[in-house]
């Protein structure tokens, strides 16, 4: 059975922008079925909102909202969508990273992956592993 790990919005954002990154490697492993990757709506919400609206990722990157669209499709058909979180507050600094947490606990995740410094701090929340995407590949390649 492939390990599950709940993948952050800063990192599904990072594998939209940057093919070829580490964070768009765990999204193949997802739509392999190397990984469980496991997401919340709210996750994949905040993902969009950010693709969407935040200028300065839009004048850098060239893209269109149906590409927004057309990924965060993939997502949903790749990972399994967490929609009955337990309720967690005041976990982590950014009360929108408890959401991250909560989804972890509601699947028994083994890591959560991230680059959100707050969570990265907790090193570890009921069980799951708080990981950058560098190591949860690395993690992944020593376990082959």
């Amino acid at each position: 059975m492939p390990p599950c790990a709940v993948l952050d919005s800063t990192i599904l954002v990072s594998a939209f922008l940057t093919p070829g990154g580490a964070a768009n490697a765990l999204v193949d492993h997802a739509k392999a079925g190397r990984i469980t990757c496991a997401v919340a709506e709210d996750i994949l919400a905040e993902t969009a909102r950010v693709l969407l609206t935040t200028l300065r990722i839009r004048r850098r990157y060239p893209y269109t909202d149906a590409d927004v669209q057309d990924y965060l499709q993939g997502l949903r058909q790749a990972a399994l969508i967490v929609s009955d979180l337990p309720p967690l507050s005041g976990i982590v600094r950014d009360p929108n990273d408890d959401m991250i947490l909560a989804c972890a606990v509601a699947v028994s995740a083994s890591y959560v992956v991230t680059r959100d410094d707050d969570l990265l701090a907790l090193g570890s929340y009921e069980g799951s592993a708080i990981v950058t995407p560098e190591a949860f590949l690395a993690l992944l390649r020593n376990a082959e």
